[in-house]
């Protein structure tokens, strides 16, 4: 992976989060995954060690777990 990958729900906190982190590290560097247009990748998420959305998943795959806002159970509901 050489990008970070960031995944949201598109909840308010989630679309703010993904905004701050567009800001910080650029769009170039990162990879926007929104589980409503895209439910097809929630399972690699999940095997990424992604417990709640939103979710930052560095290029090393350490996940950065961010203001939680909907957990993965919540998010496949």
């Amino acid at each position: 992976m050489s990008k970070s990958i960031f995944y949201h729900a598109g909840c308010p906190v989630c679309v703010s989060a993904e905004q701050d982190i567009i800001n910080l590290i650029g769009s170039d560097n990162v990879e926007v995954v929104h589980f409503g247009e895209d439910k097809s990748r929630i399972i690699e998420a999940e095997n990424a060690g992604v417990q709640s959305v939103p979710a930052l998943v560095t290029p090393t795959g350490n996940v950065l777990h961010i203001n939680f806002g909907a957990s993965m159970d919540e998010v496949k509901g």
